[in-house]
């Protein structure tokens, strides 16, 4: 089962990286409930051994593409954000170490498997995946567009996802970027 839960997280980490035609570099937000992936409701089974698998997927396909991961905090961090510090050089950190029952599993995992992580209230991040229903959008660079993944279960979870595009300035006569939608 556990097995079973890595592929299929690195499945739809791999689908919204072509979807969104992520480049190296670039900062992929993933929101993950435990609970929901296994059957339960979001904040009420955290699983630390899940998140381990899942964050195993994820990374993985982060890693083979040059994507940074940034892992989304619950509510009870505020949504805080795990990233590695190379890929926020500027960002305000603060001062706080995710917990299962406080920040979330997947978050943990995170900060303990990073080389040198850190904790950042926001970011706006390229593209995003949200298992579980975590409401990633807020960091999410404007424009989101959501994206419709083939690959939308992770366990017993509904995945959705997003991606970043510029906003269109100009009016009905200006000319767009085809490659940028």
């Amino acid at each position: 089962m556990l097995e079973e839960i890595k592929k299929q997280a690195e499945a739809s980490t791999l689908e919204i990286i072509e979807t969104a035609k992520l480049q190296k570099g670039q900062i992929l937000v993933v929101g993950c409930s435990t609970s929901e992936v296994c059957g339960s409701k979001i904040g009420t089974n955290s699983s630390p051994q899940t998140a381990e698998y899942i964050f195993a997927g994820i990374y993985e396909a982060c890693k083979k593409n040059g994507i940074f991961l940034a892992a989304q905090c619950c509510e009870h961090l505020n949504r805080s954000i795990i990233i590695e510090r190379e890929a926020v050089p500027f960002s305000e950190i603060v001062n706080v170490i995710p917990q299962p029952k406080a920040g979330g599993s997947f978050a943990t995992t995170a900060y303990k498997t990073f080389q040198n992580p850190v904790a950042v209230e926001e970011i706006k991040a390229d593209a995003g995946i949200d298992i579980g229903g975590t409401l990633i959008g807020m960091h999410i660079k404007k424009v989101a567009v959501p994206v419709r993944l083939q690959n939308n279960r992770i366990g017993e979870a509904f995945v959705s996802a997003a991606r970043s595009r510029p906003k269109f300035v100009g009016g009905e006569r200006a000319v767009y970027d085809e490659n940028l939608k």
